[in-house]
């Protein structure tokens, strides 16, 4: 970041000067940090829709022309050309590793997939219908009292480094346990043999009584759906994480209350949306066309999940690639199911209908991320955990840089719409 010039600020016929930074890729604001010592003032912007919270050399992103790159590097490149550990590594440390670098760091892991067995009790505690997003986020959290010296305020930065570790390694079989929980099925431990995603399939559909392959061409749709969803800047989520990182809470806490924030519907439950919608059309037993019509209409409670982003105002550059990913998928299995011929219906008419082409709605990361999922046979109430799944680096990278910044702690202001100074009553004169 550089400062680019100075702003002048006049009111209360005072000038004040505040200065206008500039990014590695010419984005521009206005530093207020000063503004509340040198004018009483403070700005109001609720939502954050306006405000940077950090400077940040994770991921960038441009809205406006759907550019997406992690460390510089664009998605395409990474989700065609890297892996899913390798993605995790530039992410949290900031280049690409050396073939032998990435080899310990992808060792290291697999060494410890193993939660410790204390930990099979807790399983044991949570209702069979229990959401498996809460069972996440209080596994992740209930990992720091197995390893106390991680909660210290000032880390050595070995300390670090295996808390990374345990946490990439673990949240698969922690993810995958919580299925199995779900389903009164027998847990699966992990496989050193296999690939990160491998293993993780292995746990969640595997049984003891048969053999179970992975189809590679479901464990590599995975890697790059785990790829897509790695990190995206600034979102709640993340916020969420160094938000509680800015108090030296734990990783594993901050990771946890990161694992809260994506549980809302408003984050990362659109792609289980996007399944429930099919249903929807399904079960109204109309044709495409009319449910389309019905969408368009405004006095209509129907609404398409999955079409146009939040950010992303032209396309979704992940949405082009997990579009191609899909079709791999769909044509390896040859599914029948009602469901996934809704969804490439859908598909069509977006492509092709003027009131979607010109707002330029297309079906984004969450549309076809729900359609792969359910292909995969992963249930519904599992397609949070799996972007929880893809975000952990992102998450961790977050934290890490939030610390080595050394950033203070997060206090936002308000501004106060309470009642004005007022007297206690006694309660029988209430």
């Amino acid at each position: 970041m550089s400062i680019a010039d100075n702003i002048t600020l006049r009111f209360d016929g005072e000038t004040h000067q505040l200065p206008l930074v500039e990014g590695t890729e010419n984005e521009k604001a206005i530093d207020v940090s000063s503004l509340r010592g040198k004018t009483g003032y403070i700005t109001l912007d609720t939502g954050f829709k306006n405000t940077g919270s950090t400077n940040s050399a994770i991921t960038y992103l441009d809205g406006e022309n759907g550019v997406l790159r992690y460390r510089g590097y664009p998605i395409e490149q990474l989700a065609e050309q890297s892996t899913f550990l390798e993605v995790a590594y530039l992410l949290i440390y900031g280049e690409l590793p050396p073939k032998q670098e990435l080899d310990n760091f992808v060792s290291e892991i697999t060494r410890h997939t193993l939660i410790h067995e204390e930990m099979k009790k807790f399983y044991e505690g949570y209702p069979s219908k229990a959401h498996p997003m809460g069972v996440l986020a209080s596994m992740i959290s209930a990992l720091s009292t197995f390893y106390p010296e991680s909660q210290k305020s000032e880390l050595h930065p070995a300390e670090v480094e295996l808390t990374i570790i345990r946490l990439i390694a673990k949240i698969s079989t922690i993810a995958a346990w919580s299925y199995k929980k779900s389903k009164g099925f027998p847990i699966m431990y992990p496989q050193n043999r296999l690939s990160y995603t491998e293993n993780f399939l292995h746990m969640m559909f595997a049984q003891p009584t048969e053999e179970f392959n992975v189809n590679p061409v479901i464990a590599n749709a995975l890697d790059t759906l785990l790829i897509l969803h790695a990190d995206h800047e600034q979102n709640c989520s993340a916020s969420t994480v160094r938000m509680a990182g800015s108090s030296h809470a734990s990783l594993y806490a901050a990771i946890s209350a990161g694992v809260c924030a994506l549980w809302g519907p408003l984050h990362g439950g659109a792609n289980q949306q996007v399944i429930e919608m099919l249903k929807q059309i399904h079960q109204a037993d109309e044709s495409i066309q009319k449910m389309v019509e019905k969408a368009k209409d405004k006095s209509s409670d129907f609404r398409l999940m999955g079409f146009g982003h939040r950010v992303y105002k032209n396309f979704d550059p992940r949405a082009k690639i997990i579009k191609q990913v899909c079709d791999e998928v769909l044509d390896e299995l040859g599914i029948d199911d009602p469901l996934l011929d809704i969804a490439k219906s859908l598909e069509e008419v977006a492509l092709s209908d003027s009131y979607f082409v010109d707002r330029k709605l297309y079906p984004n990361v969450d549309f076809y991320s729900g359609i792969l999922y359910r292909a995969m046979n992963i249930p519904t109430e599992m397609f949070t955990v799996m972007f929880a799944l893809g975000r952990l680096p992102g998450w961790i990278a977050q934290w890490k840089e939030m610390r080595d910044n050394k950033e203070p702690i997060s206090r936002p202001r308000q501004i106060y719409t309470g009642p004005t100074e007022r007297n206690y009553v006694d309660i029988e004169n209430r």
